[in-house]
């Protein structure tokens, strides 16, 4: 099968003049502002430029030249501009791969000649990115080197807080970025320490972070957590709940409710879950971490499916038993397509008189590891002080952040930090349509296998009521039905199983992941069609 792939962002980003020959970029692309006054040129460009995600990128370049003595050589706008992206693409994000310029990091150039200074800005993903230090270091450097330049300004921001994913989401979940379910679907194995820890080591990182304490019948929250306002407080006017909050870390849980633990069914409890986490205004949040309540019943699925969670933490320990309740819990969020991204092995071992013990013998982490491909494992030691600390309403990170606790939880955080990176990356260009061939071209997350389908062919694979009969099976939608050029409107994430795409129709069709893999390929790939 042949895949025509898309050029490189750096040849569309960098090598403009020859863009132009070729007629890769139109010169109508590029708009010029003229303000010319008594001494001093001033124009102003935009030029578009491929991202990663092959998606179209306005990258705003306002440039300032200033007259030069006579018989000096004047480094043009166009030129300066490519030095310093060119140089700025020797920075590759360790993450996705690729540099920081095709990653789309890159904005609000500006370039003054006349002092030789270069502005600019980068954009990350998340503000609790582990590298960003890394990353304004290397931008300075990089561009420093340059001979013409003699100042560099670089400042550091992050992308705002939104979901990757479609779907009419519950107003206070529209502002979410990532959310993060840890689970154990075992009670007793530290699920609750691990959670509040993990939330808190991601607000140190810089990260805006929210917990959600989804057991009602035992909520851990209200006394690992001490927050000054133990209540949570009700918008009357919008009906909406106001989280409480602790270290700028925002929490709500059943426990605060002034209900104490609850004694009811359970799909009451299943209402009260989605009433709590779907009504309350969490306002902008890089990470909501949600203690998820033991089991793999429909609580869980409840929330699995209402919330559209990123990934998923599995927190386990050494003995067999606590192995087999946790791999039905990996084997629930296999099917429902949420990627478990850690282990984090509990209660492992403590250190005495110079040696290292294991109570509980070894082997349910790397045996989830293993046996699930989870990729990430994690080891925390018995320690007094993480139980006291629990106990006492202060987190062992914020008690003792450079103790090895800590040192181990800012291991997780980064991992998480990196993964949910990621796992939004894959989602967000797993399918996508190819103006240029006519073609949807899909990537299926964690594949390396890229293919093309046609759109009409898509639209008549739809399975949903509207084109095949639910009782009989019968298709409905006829082939004549669907033009053999029709084109999508629209595709956006759903979940991390399936997309949805808007036809001109105004059909919106689902189609998932798995769906997609079984439809007829093409393989006679068309020509682009000219700009």
């Amino acid at each position: 099968m042949q895949i025509l792939h898309a050029s490189s962002c750096s040849q569309l980003a960098f090598q403009t003049p020859k863009l132009f020959r070729e007629g890769l970029l139109s010169p109508d692309k590029v708009f010029h502002l003229y303000n010319l006054s008594s001494s001093v040129l001033s124009r102003r460009h935009v030029w578009p430029f491929y991202a990663a995600q092959n998606r179209l990128v306005f990258s705003s370049i306002s440039a300032k030249a200033a007259s030069v003595q006579a018989g000096a050589s004047a480094v043009t706008i166009e030129a300066a501009a490519s030095d310093v992206l060119k140089a700025l693409s020797q920075i590759i994000d360790p993450d996705f791969g690729t540099d920081i310029v095709s990653c789309g990091f890159v904005k609000d150039l500006d370039i003054n000649e006349a002092l030789g200074e270069v502005s600019f800005r980068l954009e990350l993903t998340t503000p609790a990115c582990p590298i960003k230090d890394m990353f304004e270091q290397r931008a300075n450097e990089v561009v420093a080197a340059l001979p013409w330049v003699k100042k560099v300004n670089v400042t550091m921001s992050a992308q705002p807080a939104r979901p990757v994913f479609a779907g009419l989401l519950p107003p206070g979940l529209q502002t979410i970025s990532n959310i993060v379910a840890v689970s154990s679907c075992k009670g007793g194995v530290g699920k609750s320490t691990v959670a509040v820890n993990l939330a808190y080591t991601l607000a140190g990182m810089g990260a805006r972070v929210g917990i959600f304490d989804a057991d009602v019948y035992g909520p851990s929250l209200p006394t690992m957590v001490s927050p000054e306002n133990r209540l949570l407080e009700m918008n009357a006017e919008k009906r909406t709940i106001i989280p409480t909050d602790y270290l700028g870390v925002k929490l709500v849980s059943f426990g605060f409710a002034g209900q104490g633990r609850a004694i009811m069914r359970g799909p009451m409890v299943s209402g009260v879950i989605n009433q709590l986490l779907t009504t309350t205004e969490w306002g902008e949040l890089d990470y909501l971490v949600i203690d998820m309540p033991p089991g793999t019943g429909d609580i869980q699925l409840t929330l699995c499916q209402v919330v559209p969670l990123t990934a998923a933490v599995i927190v386990t320990t050494p003995q067999k038993l606590a192995f087999i309740d946790v791999a039905k819990g990996v084997r629930m969020f296999s099917k429902l397509k949420v990627p478990c991204v850690a282990v984090v092995e509990n209660m492992c071992h403590f250190d005495a008189d110079g040696k290292r013990y294991y109570p509980f013998g070894r082997g349910s982490g790397p045996q989830v590891v293993q046996q699930f491909g989870i990729p990430h494992l994690f080891d925390l030691p018995i320690r007094p002080s993480l139980s006291a600390s629990g106990d006492g309403g202060m987190p062992e990170v914020v008690a003792d952040p450079q103790g090895e606790v800590a040192r181990t939880f800012q291991e997780l955080g980064v991992c998480v930090v990196q993964q949910c990176a990621k796992i939004r990356q894959q989602v967000s260009t797993a399918v996508t349509y190819d103006k240029s061939i006519k073609a949807i071209r899909v990537k299926v997350p964690d594949s390396d296998e890229e293919f093309l389908l046609h759109p009409a062919t898509v639209r008549r694979n739809d399975r949903s009521a509207q084109s095949v009969d639910e009782w009989t099976g019968e298709q409905k939608l006829q082939y004549a039905d669907i033009p053999e050029y029709i084109e999508p409107e629209e595709i956006r994430p759903m979940g991390n199983y399936a997309v949805s795409i808007t036809w001109p129709d105004g059909f919106n069709q689902i189609a998932p992941y798995d769906q997609l893999q079984t439809i007829e390929r093409l393989v006679d790939v068309p020509q682009p069609s000219p700009a």
